[in-house]
């Protein structure tokens, strides 16, 4: 059995799995298109003894940071932060007030960025605003993981140091 075939069909069977660590069935089918590439990449050219052991262990890694990065992003949102979205939905028309704190914390997280050091904007800026994974930011700015994690994660305490959020 090629690698695809076993990938194929394990497919549901994994999407559950991971849907059962992560939570969500979107999250998940992300986890396992990830896991496939991971399974791809590690098996080219190789033999594996147990293939399909070792596909559901690399989405079960990739489930559980994927669960944990998530624990850590939510711990930075407020109850404060929800009820202003509350209060902006319930009428679809945000409060004047609404906008003017938005206008303001929109120009403390702008100044707080532009104080970053460059590599450390950039991170950030691809991670936060464009979707970007954080091995895609080692990649492009040729950088470890962890270095990219301590990046963004260092521009994200700076921008909540300067919101007064810490």
């Amino acid at each position: 059995m090629t690698h695809l075939t076993l990938f194929v069909t394990h497919r549901r069977a994994l999407v559950n799995y991971a849907s059962s660590i992560v939570g969500t069935r979107a999250q998940a089918e992300d986890v396992v298109q990830e896991a496939w590439l991971r399974f791809d990449d590690a098996s080219k050219g190789r033999l594996l003894e147990d293939a399909t052991g070792y596909l559901y262990r690399i989405v079960r890694n990739l489930a559980l940071d994927g669960r944990r990065r998530m624990k850590r992003e939510n711990q930075y949102i407020s109850n404060d932060d929800y009820e202003a979205t509350v209060e902006v939905c319930q009428d679809g028309v945000p409060t004047p007030e609404t906008v003017a704190l938005y206008r303001d914390e929109y120009a403390v997280v702008m100044a707080a960025l532009a104080e970053l050091p460059e590599r450390t904007r950039i991170a950030f800026e691809m991670h936060r605003f464009g979707d970007a994974k954080l091995r895609e930011i080692a990649v492009a700015l040729n950088i470890s993981l962890p270095f990219a994690h301590r990046l963004v994660a260092d521009a994200l305490q700076h921008c909540k140091e300067r919101l007064g959020w810490s």
